[in-house]
């Protein structure tokens, strides 16, 4: 069976919290969305914002998308309004999107208490400003919003909503969980019913304040809808919605239906952290499929049967959503659990070498200082190449200064390095948000001098644990993650002194970039 996606993130996804997107950001996201192999992508109001109007203004000089169609979106008319005066409705008809989503009640209680107007003129509303549309020429969706609860309480007047929708013209009709607090059976029975009437034409919206919007999603399309919307991440409103990196995967690796997104599944995990890096949200690591935790393994015994057969604790090979096994290592690790991660620092080394011997003891000299692997495997491969005597030098820090003073704004810290790389050397300065901030700023823009792959970096997450009982006077754990906008990777530093820890998580985070992610200049 053929069902087809709607992917939503610049639309409901940009009514997260926090989010803020100019016009190019949009395009960016829209062409990787487009790359995902998604069938629309609804992009927002073109009335609703100076953004939104300057997007499809500059959608109208852009290259068409390759795989999806670009979908406006809008509410129906007012009541007492017709639809040809209607503001939002017009800069619809005349933007350069093919199809137009418009959004209508679906609940004779939303109707009475919210729209404050009579159920027989929300159900023109929806009628006129579905046909005004199509005599524009666009294909028309119409969202039935608040569906599943109105038909709860009244499924005759929610089911003369879609009518209206149909009578106008609308070739989708979209049922609602706009409240999120649908439960699975529920929405399998409505749909089984509406299916009877609307067979092929129906969509599922689930949101995510109950915590299973992918779930009803799924039950949605077995009870018979024929497309899915959902977003990136599960970006949206309060809980957000569906969540196209979990959703799309099941769909098609677990439940097996065609779908055009099956040939770029491979694409998913750089997608996801792409769409987060443009946003400013940290990617979930604990995210099904996509997630940097999706495929981590610790425990022993766990380890020990993934090394025999991925099947024992993995129900997909990584490799197919572009994701990665990691092999979580701590001081407990068993002689096995640690040479499996050395396929990318050293895979000529074997389980029973010495080179092996040298690692196990430098990884239990540095135990005793603190350091603990388990969740920071870019130190930990660097540390396996100094111990054999394989860590390249890249560059060294001759020497730095941190200042930080009473904060008058979030810029409150600088910090001023002096880095030697070959016979060259060079200084240089950086503000920050803190002296941590301001050292990573110096550090990489010292370095990038000499290595421009840097201006890639951009950590993502930043953790402190005091490790003993010193008070302020504690040694400290500083655990970082840094993304170069298609791979993560943690590195840690330990010191009681918290600017040298962080100093050795920086560094090693560079040196990771520089030893296997990239190719140096100098």
């Amino acid at each position: 069976m053929r069902l087809e996606v709607l992917d939503t993130t610049l639309r409901d996804g940009a009514q997260s919290g926090g989010m803020s997107l100019r016009a190019q950001d949009k395009i960016r996201v829209m062409r990787a969305l487009d790359s995902l192999g998604v069938d629309y992508i609804e992009a927002g109001m073109p009335a609703g914002s100076e953004t939104d109007a300057r997007f499809y203004e500059i959608i109208k000089h852009e290259k068409p998308l390759v795989n999806a169609v670009l979908c406006a979106f809008s509410s129906t008319c007012h009541p007492a309004c017709k639809a040809e005066d209607d503001e939002n409705l017009k800069a619809c008809a005349f933007s350069p999107a093919p199809v137009v989503s418009v959004f209508g009640k679906a609940s004779e209680w939303q109707v009475k208490r919210v729209l404050q107007t009579e159920t027989s003129e929300n159900l023109r509303m929806i009628e006129e400003s579905v046909r005004f549309l199509k005599n524009a020429g666009k294909r028309v969706f119409f969202d039935a919003e608040h569906f599943f609860d109105g038909a709860a309480e009244n499924m005759d007047y929610s089911l003369e909503c879609l009518r209206a929708a149909a009578r106008g013209g609308a070739e989708i009709l979209t049922l609602c969980d706009t409240n999120g607090g649908s439960l699975i059976g529920r929405v399998s029975d409505i749909v089984r019913r509406v299916n009877s009437e609307f067979a092929g034409m129906l969509s599922i919206h689930a949101h995510n304040d109950s915590g299973i919007a992918a779930a009803i999603s799924m039950a949605a399309v077995s009870a018979g809808v024929v497309q899915v919307q959902g977003t990136v991440g599960g970006m949206g409103e309060r809980c957000g919605n569906a969540d196209l990196c979990t959703l799309l995967p099941n769909l098609i690796l677990k439940m097996g239906y065609d779908m055009k997104a099956k040939e770029c599944l491979k694409n998913l995990t750089h997608l996801s952290r792409t769409i987060s890096e443009i946003c400013n949200f940290t990617p979930d690591r604990r995210a099904p499929y996509v997630g940097s935790s999706a495929f981590a393994h610790k425990g022993g015994t766990h380890i020990d049967a993934i090394l025999k057969d991925d099947r024992s604790f993995e129900h997909i090979n990584p490799k197919i959503v572009g994701n990665s096994r990691r092999l979580l290592i701590s001081d407990q690790s068993g002689r096995s659990a640690v040479h499996s991660r050395l396929l990318l620092a050293a895979p000529d080394i074997k389980r029973d070498s010495p080179e092996m011997d040298k690692i196990m003891l430098a990884m239990k000299k540095k135990a005793a200082e603190g350091y603990r692997y388990e969740n920071a495997e870019g130190s930990f491969e660097l540390l396996a190449l100094k111990a054999i005597g394989r860590r390249k030098t890249f560059y060294e820090v001759i020497d730095f200064h941190v200042l930080c003073e009473k904060a008058i704004d979030a810029r409150n810290a600088m910090a001023h390095i002096k880095v030697r790389v070959g016979d060259s050397e060079e200084i240089n300065a950086a503000e920050g948000d803190g002296p941590v901030n301001a050292l990573d700023n110096a550090l990489r823009k010292a370095l990038s001098v000499f290595y421009p792959c840097l201006e890639k970096m951009r950590l993502t997450d930043f953790k402190v644990r005091v490790i003993d009982s010193g008070g302020t006077a504690s040694t400290v754990r500083v655990q970082i993650e840094t993304t170069d906008g298609e791979r993560v990777w943690s590195t840690i530093g330990v010191s009681p002194n918290i600017i040298s820890a962080c100093f050795k998580a920086l560094t090693d985070s560079i040196d990771y970039m520089l030893t296997f992610l990239d190719k140096p200049m100098a």
